[in-house]
């Protein structure tokens, strides 16, 4: 009787799969409960590459020596210099001061045009619809479109607003409204608030469609009032959107100076100077990319508290 030849046996895993069949093998993993880790490790290395990485990279450039106009001067561990000049440098209090104008004005002036907008969009009215794409459109026009918008109509020269005020009487000339140290930051608010508001408006209105109209009825039943229902229903059923868009508009005025830099770049002299902005005029003006390392690491540590508090402060008050 003939002997079969003896078929090689195919690799096997502890657990009895075949390493060979990809598809047993993945099915076998799907069902293990360190599953979830592999499904996130592709989501931590993109944080880590442009998260993580950036953020150490930049912390540790703020304790070394990286000035590009002194090449002399090396790039060696200076400690805390940088920081113990930044107590000794007047610009930089200006610039903090500054940054807490601005975004308390213009994160309070968005929050109240964002409310009204959304309370008024929030109806069922014929052309409402339009009304809603053409209030959004401010948002949608990139930071240097609208800066530039903006600077081109308060020109004194040409600007078609200083012709309106002129016309109406509220001016004689044209008015440098950016070169006048009393003006420029207010302006340049009220500008941002025009250009930011939509976002608060888009995420208010997309909260109140989630509010149940029954409870305004039973308001109503009640005998309240419009201005009873606002603080008992509506601002109750808006305040985790508040505390979010609140925080994300914060960060995203420290963090990005664009507009200023379009309209005033930080002037006159530094009534517009911002921490964001100086620096930047640090790093790409003067080239001193240490000294901008360490006043990102101020405004990174500066976010980091406010969340801190202001998430705390918004818990006790929604307890």
């Amino acid at each position: 009787m003939a002997v079969q030849a003896e078929m090689p046996r195919r690799p096997r895993s502890a657990a009895g799969l075949d390493l060979l069949r990809p598809g047993q093998w993945l099915g076998w993993v799907s069902e293990h409960r360190y599953w979830a880790y592999f499904l996130i490790i592709p989501s931590i290395l993109f944080i880590f590459a442009i998260i993580i990485y950036p953020t150490a990279n930049g912390i540790i450039l703020s304790f070394r020596e990286m000035r590009l106009t002194r090449p002399d001067l090396g790039t060696g561990f200076i400690g805390l210099r940088h920081y113990a000049d930044m107590l000794d440098d007047p610009v930089f209090w200006v610039a903090l001061i500054n940054t807490l104008k601005w975004v308390v004005m213009s994160v309070t002036l968005e929050f109240a045009l964002g409310l009204a907008a959304a309370l008024a969009l929030n109806r069922d009215l014929p052309g409402i619809r339009l009304i809603s794409v053409l209030i959004l459109l401010p948002w949608f026009l990139p930071n240097v479109v609208a800066g530039n918008i903006w600077a081109l109509m308060l020109d004194p020269r040409l600007g078609v607003l200083n012709d309106i005020f002129i016309k109406l009487g509220f001016l004689s000339e044209g008015k440098a409204w950016f070169a006048d140290p009393d003006t420029a930051l207010l302006i340049a608010v009220i500008v941002e608030g025009w250009h930011g508001y939509p976002f608060f408006a888009l995420l208010f209105l997309a909260a109140l469609k989630g509010i149940p109209k029954d409870l305004y009825k039973a308001a109503a039943v009640d005998g309240a009032g419009t201005l009873q229902a606002f603080w008992q229903i509506t601002l109750p059923g808006l305040k985790m959107i508040i505390v979010a868009v609140v925080i994300l508009r914060v960060i995203g005025l420290v963090n990005s100076p664009e507009l200023l830099l379009i309209l005033t770049g930080g002037g006159p002299g530094n009534a517009t100077q911002v921490l964001s902005l100086y620096a930047f005029h640090s790093a790409y003006l003067l080239f001193d990319f240490g000294y901008a390392g360490a006043l990102s690491v101020v405004m990174f540590v500066i976010l980091m508290v406010f969340c801190v508090i202001y998430l705390r402060v918004s818990r006790l008050t929604a307890d």
